[in-house]
């Protein structure tokens, strides 16, 4: 049995497995990338540690062009999903100083200079989803935006990454129960929003994930900068991070992990999602660490690992019970409804949960040092 820490172990089965040339510009694939990374910083002393960076930088140069061009990738498409994999960028810069990385992150940055907006302000999800706002493109957006702030000293982009937030928080909340639902449609147009709200019929608990992840990294930049914590929208954000680690954590099952769609774990077919329940268990974990979360939360989060690694973790570290994805609309037409979420294939070792069950674990294995 291994002696190291699980996240490090985890990070060595990702690197078997996922070799160069097997990435794509995509944002599971950079989810992944960045929290072998975070594994890495986290344990700079190990040997696994001194491989994560030239494996990373590997994994990443196939599909980044001299001149910033990425293969895969079109701004046209105005699709948030392909803003997250640059997270990486940063830090492959600093290590190496080649400027191929800083060209990509323009690229990118040209695509959030030019991307549509909703009539309250928030970008579209993709242009093929015109009028539409998913709890998932805050996350595929809004940390790297914050990062490139941090980088360039444009402090004012913090204003509209913020203002979205607490727009997307007012929009999609559902005061009920505290959730928020996965999408809403400001034209009504789409088949699966409501004709008076615009929402989305269900709750979805990796949207949600998505959501809480987004606002506690991007807290987690702002809080350093005393010009942007000091601002009444910080601490909205901060309190819309609160609301919804208080509203999900009525929602835990008792084993500790999340159902798929969070508010009914006893309609037929539901289960418990490993994705989601990761990342919730992250941000409780850190969201107690840096201080925006109660200590209860701490308990919270270890149960969801505790459960995750009891449940759907192999002796050989392959993870299980992960939904390979849910989206809205599109052709075959998506309606978002219960059947739909739960018909969804299942698949083990999707990155969508690998990822951020690292980085969960990597919260955990900071607790108990």
């Amino acid at each position: 049995m291994s002696t190291r820490p699980l996240s490090l172990d985890m990070v060595q089965a990702v690197m078997k497995r996922y070799r160069p040339g097997m990435m794509s510009w995509h944002y599971e694939h950079g989810l992944v990338l960045l929290a072998c990374l975070k594994a890495g910083a986290q344990y700079p002393g190990s040997e696994l540690a001194q491989e994560i960076p030239a494996w990373v930088q590997s994994m990443y140069s196939p599909v980044i062009h001299e001149d910033g061009s990425l293969e895969g990738y079109s701004l046209g498409e105005h699709n948030l999903d392909q803003i997250n994999p640059g997270r990486a960028l940063f830090s492959l810069f600093d290590q190496t100083g080649d400027v191929r990385w800083l060209c990509a992150i323009d690229t990118l940055m040209r695509q959030i200079r030019t991307q549509p907006r909703c009539r309250n302000g928030v970008f579209w999800h993709k242009e093929i989803y015109p009028w539409q706002i998913w709890l998932d493109g805050l996350y595929m957006a809004q940390p790297f935006r914050a990062q490139w702030a941090l980088r360039t000293g444009y402090l004012k982009e913090f204003d509209d990454i913020l203002g979205q937030m607490t727009t997307v928080s007012e929009t999609l909340k559902d005061n009920r129960t505290g959730l928020l639902y996965h999408a809403y449609d400001e034209s009504r147009g789409q088949r699966w929003s409501d004709p008076n709200t615009g929402l989305s019929p269900h709750f979805w608990s990796r949207s949600i994930g998505w959501y809480a992840m987004a606002l506690l990294e991007v807290l987690e930049m702002a809080k350093e900068i005393p010009a942007i914590a000091s601002k009444p929208i910080y601490n909205e954000v901060l309190k819309a991070f609160q609301d919804i680690c208080l509203a999900v954590r009525n929602h835990q099952s008792s084993s500790g992990m999340w159902f798929q769609a969070t508010d009914l774990p006893e309609a037929e077919g539901n289960y418990l999602e490993t994705s989601a329940s990761s990342m919730l268990a992250y941000c409780f974990l850190k969201g107690s660490r840096l201080g925006m979360l109660s200590s209860d939360f701490i308990a919270s989060g270890m149960k969801a690992l505790g459960d995750i690694k009891a449940r759907y973790l192999s002796a050989d570290l392959h993870l299980g019970s992960i939904c390979t994805v849910a989206g809205l609309g599109g052709n075959p037409y998506r309606d978002g409804s219960l059947k739909y979420y739960f018909k969804e294939p299942v698949a083990q070792d999707d990155f969508k949960g690998v990822g951020p069950f690292i980085m969960a674990c990597l919260e955990a294995e900071l607790i108990d040092q």
